[in-house]
């Protein structure tokens, strides 16, 4: 007989994670998980103690693969902003579960929008968006938070299945939001 293979703690995250992409985090349990490994729950108890502590690293993996998915836009653009805005939106349409689980799970580290503008993983994003902006730090802040609630309320309501995607108009609404919030900080930078 051969010998068993070896499950790793690498593969249960992944296995989890790709659970939660498929039925959603609330699925995620040693059955399931071990299930998609062809195991028993052995392993997948034997590298975490608790579901709520596998939960927790596959809500850091979703983070990042949010993260990643956000930035596949041109850095050197003047729509930069627009485009992870827009990336965003589309994100919830396309990994709908995922964005349920990062942002209406409780999973969240950050409490608020502004302890999330001022969190260190959003400071090499929000640094690129200044650069390709010409803005300052301030008016960056307030321009992106603007983006980010309006761009959090259409990938909400497409996430939980209320609304059509129509990227033109989507697109359009994002764009004058986003010019908006910019005329509005150079107002108040006068």
């Amino acid at each position: 007989m051969p010998p068993r293979a070896k499950i790793t703690k690498d593969m249960v995250i992944d296995a989890a994670f790709e659970i939660a992409r498929e039925t959603g985090a609330e699925n995620i349990n040693a059955r399931t998980v071990s299930k998609k490994l062809n195991c028993s729950t052995q392993p997948v108890m034997y590298h975490f103690a608790t579901i709520e502590e596998l939960k927790r690293v596959v809500y850091e993996k979703s983070d990042w693969f949010h993260s990643s998915y956000l930035r596949n836009v041109d850095e050197e653009s003047e729509e930069f902003m627009l485009g992870i805005g827009l990336n965003y939106i589309r994100f919830a349409i396309e990994e709908p579960h995922l964005f349920r689980f990062l942002f209406q799970s409780g999973y969240a580290v950050e409490n608020s929008l502004l302890e999330m503008i001022d969190s260190e993983k959003l400071k090499p994003l929000l640094a690129a968006m200044q650069e390709a902006s010409g803005m300052n730090e301030k008016q960056m802040k307030e321009v992106f938070l603007t983006i980010a609630i309006f761009a959090h309320g259409y990938a909400s309501i497409i996430a939980n299945n209320s609304f059509e995607y129509d990227e033109t108009v989507v697109s359009d609404h994002l764009e004058r939001t986003y010019r908006g919030a910019i005329s509005a900080s150079q107002e108040e930078g006068k």
